[in-house]
């Protein structure tokens, strides 16, 4: 299954918008919504800052999955998988 996402960031003094659907595995999905959409948030959050070789300010602003349901707080806690 597919989620949408829409990630509000602030880099080089600008708030921008991404957006985008995401494949999630339904296993994961069903045993907590939130914080599988985190995680495939998270990761991407992560390109998009290695993409545009984000500045020192580089801030998530908001993220929202299947339009209104806001997992901002849950994308801040997610680490890096070493």
């Amino acid at each position: 299954m597919n989620i949408n996402i829409k990630v509000y960031l602030h880099a080089k003094g600008t708030n921008f918008l991404q957006s985008g659907s995401f494949p999630v595995t339904n296993s994961y999905y069903k045993k907590d919504q939130d914080w599988t959409a985190s995680v495939v948030a998270y990761e991407w959050i992560q390109q998009i800052k290695s993409d545009f070789a984000a500045s020192k300010d580089f801030c998530i602003v908001q993220v929202i999955y299947n339009d209104d349901i806001d997992i901002t707080e849950l994308v801040k806690k997610v680490k890096p998988i070493l």
